[in-house]
């Protein structure tokens, strides 16, 4: 796993915002534009403000995850989704050259002596805000929700993720395409992208042995169920509400930095990331799967293992908070979320 460089925070985050400020040179901004951070989680996001321009959104990438060939191949599906499968995403605004990843050294960094260097992508800024009821940590909507409203939240979003779906099945990706893959040796493997669950915050004895039974029976089961094309391919990998902007009914996705290819059942997993605990999670994957067969179809073999993707994605953020702890939620979460886990666990294997 590549280190998270932007959870040191401090003099990393400073240096990090003058690459936002000089990468804004190569797109031709105005000089008194500025920028604000919005959020640090694998990558930094800054609002940006332009009097020439007006509004956009820049992406600063965090070191090591992502080649500059992988930032273009998700730029290539927002583009073809937004064009052939009628799901809206932000605009890539390419700079002054026509490049739509920007390279730029770090200014100040210290080190071996060679150059660090940050991609950065520039998005239009789509008006909007985040539908209330996801449940997560931090949501301030959550908790005078309707739950039919927040039930149609989710119906929208499987529909829509059934719409990705399709398309991906379907999609002539270009001969360079590149993405990672989001399978059982990605997530839990010596060399696990967010790290070992079992360097997670609060993973004492007791959890480490729960937590391996689970993870344990999750490879069991993912192996029987396959990776045929017909329930593996490309994924957002992660479709939180949080990741929706709603505007007088139009309803756009974001984010698409950790698309990549999976079991599309893993984009339900992720659908209901840091609160699959909480009681209304059943009914919120029943709203999702109706809004998901308006577009889409999953099989009765499929239905019988969305808890075992809920499962995986909730292993595989334990690692992500035990590598993230400088991210918001991460912070917030803590053992707490790694003791809420083993329940969750316990009820998991007392069934599968």
């Amino acid at each position: 796993m590549a280190e998270h460089d932007l959870s040191a925070g401090g003099d990393v985050m400073t240096r990090v915002r003058g690459c936002a400020r000089d990468a804004l040179a190569a797109y031709g901004a105005h000089p008194a534009a500025s920028v604000e951070l919005i959020n640090v989680s694998e990558n930094a996001t800054f609002l940006v403000t332009d009097p020439g321009s007006g509004p956009s959104v820049l992406r600063v990438h965090r070191l090591g995850y992502h080649t500059e060939a992988e930032i273009a191949s998700e730029l290539a599906w927002m583009d073809a989704l937004r064009a052939e499968a009628g799901v809206r995403t932000p605009r890539v605004l390419p700079a002054a050259d026509g490049r739509r990843v920007v390279t730029v050294a770090e200014p100040g960094a210290a080190g071996s002596g060679s150059t660090v260097r940050r991609h950065c992508v520039r998005f239009e800024f789509l008006p909007g805000t985040e539908p209330s009821g996801s449940g997560e940590p931090g949501n301030a909507g959550d908790a005078g929700t309707e739950p039919a409203l927040a039930a149609a939240h989710y119906a929208e979003l499987g529909e829509i993720t059934a719409r990705m779906h399709r398309h991906a099945r379907e999609w002539a990706r270009p001969a360079w395409f590149t993405r990672f893959h989001w399978d059982y040796a990605s997530a839990f493997s010596g060399q696990a992208r967010w790290g070992r669950w079992q360097d997670g915050i609060g993973v004492w004895r007791p959890e480490r042995e729960i937590l391996t039974r689970l993870d344990e029976t999750l490879r069991d089961r993912l192996r029987a169920f396959g990776s045929g094309p017909e329930r593996y391919g490309l994924v957002h990998a992660d479709t939180r509400l949080a990741n929706l902007l709603v505007q007088d009914g139009a309803v756009s996705v974001i984010d698409f930095d950790d698309a990549g290819f999976s079991w599309y059942l893993y984009d339900l997993g992720t659908s209901v990331s840091f609160f699959e605990h909480e009681p209304q999670v059943p009914g919120l994957v029943e709203a999702w799967l109706r809004g998901y067969r308006r577009a889409g179809e999953l099989s009765a073999a499929d239905e019988a293992e969305i808890w075992t993707f809920i499962m995986f994605r909730r292993l595989l953020l334990v690692a992500w908070i035990g590598s993230h702890q400088g991210a918001d939620i991460a912070a917030e979460l803590g053992a707490g979320y790694t003791r809420g886990s083993c329940d969750l666990a316990e009820a998991y294997l007392s069934t599968h």
